[in-house]
């Protein structure tokens, strides 16, 4: 029996496997290098971006976004995925394109029919990117309110931290909280502590990476005291980068971190829930103690994490 698992860091646009990249981009008109077919290589963060984006301009469709939480709820419940909090990032291009409902609706059908169809719990994380027009990102925000019963249950913040101040994007995060959405910035993994104590101050429930707290030990103290869970994604960590050496997990378990286990864009870093979930084991957090901190970290609703508590492991 395959370990149930909780993932709460996957960026949905980075979940497309170059197969159906392709597919997409036909279906679109959009023209990939032919070395997209096989296999997604970047050099650095920045090439990765560029990579990333390429990525989201084959996205066009709702029938796109769609399809793409349907096949991601696919390939997770092989990895024992019972539930996926999906992150995706509108670009203006898009938006200018089709429009922020068509997009919502577009995803938020797919984590019905990810349900309906493979078992797996989906709920939906949309996020403004540092560096955007804030009052673009403010746009997101109020239309992610709107989409609250249809499954979106947070807000992030994505991006060059340190590269891009925070405060220009703090508006449409107070936008997102005062709607009921929780906050889950990114922190912490290309900038060090200070990237970390912004996005608390901003009201983050949880930290996207975060695992930079290592470099301030009285951050780690005051993250354990405060209860809040990082999601880690160590093959991310490691191609990009940010962890040249040894990996920090051991220091923020040490420190009484919760620290949930996600891909955060597998089919751009060729792993799979499981592998990072047998990383993770191996750097001392245990199948079960990953899914009892994704299942403390999660923005679901009472019954859905009273469901999901009573699939743990006991």
């Amino acid at each position: 029996m395959v370990t149930p698992k909780i993932e709460l860091h996957l960026h949905l646009e980075g979940a497309v496997r170059p197969a159906t990249l392709v597919r997409l981009a036909r279906r679109n008109g959009v023209t990939l290098p032919e070395s997209l077919a096989q296999q997604f290589t970047f050099r650095d963060f920045a090439h990765f971006l560029e990579l990333w984006n390429l990525v989201a301009e084959c996205l066009r469709t709702p029938e796109d976004f769609r399809q793409i939480v349907v096949d991601y709820a696919k390939e997770a419940r092989r990895h024992g995925a019972v539930y996926v909090e999906g992150i995706f990032t509108p670009q203006p291009e898009q938006v200018a394109t089709i429009g922020l409902d068509a997009m919502f609706d577009g995803y938020c059908a797919g984590a019905a029919e990810a349900e309906r169809e493979h078992g797996v719990i989906v709920r939906l994380t949309p996020e403004q990117y540092r560096g955007c027009d804030p009052g673009f990102g403010a746009a997101v925000a109020r239309t992610a309110v709107r989409y609250a019963d249809r499954g979106v249950v947070g807000f992030g913040l994505a991006g060059f931290e340190g590269r891009y101040p925070d405060g220009p994007h703090t508006d449409a995060m107070r936008i997102a909280a005062e709607g009921g959405l929780g906050l889950v910035p990114h922190a912490g993994e290309l900038a060090g502590p200070a990237s970390i104590r912004s996005a608390l101050r901003m009201g983050a429930r949880r930290l996207r990476h975060g695992i930079r707290a290592v470099e301030d030990p009285h951050l780690l103290a005051e993250l354990a005291e405060r209860g809040v869970v990082l999601d880690v994604c160590p093959t991310s960590n490691r191609r990009l980068g940010v962890t040249p050496g040894d990996h920090p997990l051991p220091q923020l378990r040490a420190a009484g971190i919760a620290c949930s286990i996600s891909t955060d864009d597998p089919a751009l870093f060729d792993t799979d829930l499981s592998t990072e979930y047998e990383i993770a084991e191996g750097l001392g957090v245990t199948a079960d103690a990953a899914y009892r901190a994704g299942l403390a970290g999660a923005l679901c609703d009472d019954a859905t994490r009273a469901r999901l508590a009573g699939l743990r492991r006991t």
